[in-house]
């Protein structure tokens, strides 16, 4: 009886584990040929010696049956040749429908990233933020957490645009977006809203005062000086923030209402300064 090679029925679809398949099946290939060479050697070896010393019908039977053998051995490894090959070229298709998907979801990534960050600054846009915040809300309100929402809006940005240009304020605005994102903790976020204003999410606030100590802390990173280029000249900036923070639930029970007071504190801040 032909014993056929069968393919493990847990093989996987990706081209690596067919490239096992194929590797284990190509060493299987190899021992059969190497048994139908073996047998076929044998055969010679008996026919040669039948000649010399006259043939019995017993053994011309065996010979025969031996010869058969070798027959369904040499089959069997072309078959297996004939899988290899199609194997090999399953492969191909795999790795060829692989690198088409790995593209694809790299084009995805890439667009539902930019769909969701600043472009200049990489900082989590409006969209993300607001997502953000809606979740922030409905975890505090399960757990009677409080979150508080800053507003942060650089004062005399326009200045700086206006006496160095806006390659300046562009690298300004990167270097406030890097200090800040440094400062964050794991769950907060910090985004830009846009032109010189940027919104800090704090998350799980134990006790009102701890936001006012965060904004202390951001208005010390904001204020130190920003070394920047401009034409290959080397210039210093400074800037400071006016902050106006707005706390869950004391403030507001949604994230439009916690974002409309913290902007208007934000001003009162300025108008106080």
């Amino acid at each position: 009886m032909r014993h056929r090679n069968r393919l493990p029925t847990n093989v996987i679809a990706p081209a690596a584990s067919l490239a096992n398949v194929l590797d284990k099946s190509e060493q299987i290939t190899g021992r059969v040929e190497e048994c139908a060479e073996e047998l076929s050697a044998v055969n010679v070896a008996l026919n040669d010696q039948l000649n010399s010393e006259g043939i019995h019908p017993g053994v011309i039977g065996a010979i025969e049956q031996s010869q058969g053998i070798e027959t369904k051995i040499q089959d069997a490894a072309e078959e297996l040749s004939a899988v290899n090959r199609a194997l090999e070229v399953e492969i191909e298709v795999r790795h060829n429908l692989e690198d088409q998907l790995s593209s694809t979801q790299a084009t995805a990534d890439t667009a539902r990233h930019a769909s969701l960050h600043d472009p200049l600054t990489s900082l989590p846009n409006r969209t993300l933020l607001n997502d953000r915040l809606e979740h922030g809300l409905a975890q505090a309100k399960r757990h009677g957490w409080m979150l508080a929402v800053m507003f942060i809006d650089l004062d005399n940005f326009k200045n700086i645009n206006d006496t160095h240009g806006h390659a300046a304020g562009d690298q300004l605005l990167q270097v406030i977006a890097s200090r800040l994102k440094g400062a964050m903790r794991a769950d907060d976020t910090v985004s830009r809203q846009g032109g010189d204003e940027f919104l800090y999410l704090l998350l799980e606030l134990k006790q009102e005062a701890d936001a006012t100590l965060v904004a202390d802390k951001l208005t010390r990173l904001i204020s130190a000086p920003c070394d920047l280029s401009v034409d290959g000249t080397a210039i210093a900036v400074a800037v400071r923030p006016s902050i106006g923070i707005a706390i869950f639930p004391r403030d507001g029970q949604s994230g439009e209402a916690l974002i409309k007071i913290a902007d208007s504190a934000m001003y009162r801040a300025k108008s106080d300064k």
